[in-house]
């Protein structure tokens, strides 16, 4: 059974993180899948939208703790050295999901922890179940974040909310996730792949390359200086203007009917 499960349908590539059994923790081989997936999604042009999910009852349950069981047994610079290759063999996808010319939503449901949060954290929008419940969780088994969190929830929530929730490791609910600025949408439990499909499918059928353009201008802000985030904001405005989505949103404003985007 391949750990990650892709589909696409209608301009929305679903990516379902496959272990069930073990509440979808990330196994390598998931990590490698998850890789090529996306460089795959980014390049595809029917794609628009793109969602992360998980199988069975939850989002992700974190990294595999039970198989770092076996790399704990060996001398302490080997552990290192093996660590040091694993969180690096996830920055391609971190790295991918931020350059990803279309949006792309986490939908959660069931657990979210240590990486699971740094995972959603990564996506552009996250729609939870109303039972969805989060944990960075990483110092319950001593260790720091990885996965990008420690750069995302910070600026999601303060830094210093994003010390509690890093230090103490406790668990909240979807609402609280929402309140603090982690994710944007809380559904009912049983209305959560509907309700999914629904946010994909408006932004699979929205202007694509005004989307890559917004969220590369977001993005970049988070490092920018004010000048050169103006210059970019003219840049990516003069690009949108010269494509035909521009074209076909002033001609709808002006017929003053529904615009009809492509994408391009």
């Amino acid at each position: 059974m391949s750990h990650l499960e892709v589909s696409k349908n209608n301009g929305v590539a679903t990516l379902t993180m496959n272990r069930p059994e073990a509440r979808n923790a990330l196994s390598m081989e998931m990590r490698s899948l998850l890789c090529e997936a996306l460089h795959d999604v980014e390049l595809d042009s029917s794609v628009r939208c793109v969602v992360l999910n998980g199988a069975g009852d939850h989002f992700m349950a974190g990294g595999d703790v039970k198989g770092m069981g076996e790399s704990i047994k060996k001398p302490s610079d080997e552990i290192r050295k093996e660590f040091l290759q694993r969180i690096h063999d996830l920055h391609p996808i971190m790295f991918a999901m931020r350059r990803m010319p279309k949006p792309i939503i986490a939908s959660c449901k069931g657990a979210a922890a240590g990486a699971g949060v740094s995972m959603a954290l990564a996506c552009d929008l996250v729609i939870a179940a109303d039972d969805a419940f989060f944990t960075l969780a990483y110092c319950k088994i001593g260790t720091s974040p990885d996965g990008s969190s420690s750069f995302h929830l910070p600026r999601a929530v303060g830094i210093k909310k994003a010390m509690e929730i890093a230090l103490l490791g406790d668990r909240f609910d979807a609402q609280s996730a929402k309140v603090m600025g982690m994710i944007n949408f809380v559904v009912a439990s049983a209305e959560l792949e509907s309700e999914t499909a629904k946010l994909a499918n408006r932004l699979a059928k929205g202007p694509t390359h005004v989307y890559g353009n917004t969220k590369a201008l977001f993005y970049r802000s988070l490092e920018s200086e004010f000048e050169s985030q103006l210059q970019a904001e003219a840049e990516y405005f003069a690009d949108c203007a010269s494509r035909e989505d521009f074209k076909e949103g002033v001609t709808a404003f002006i017929e003053k009917r529904d615009p009809v985007f492509t994408g391009n």
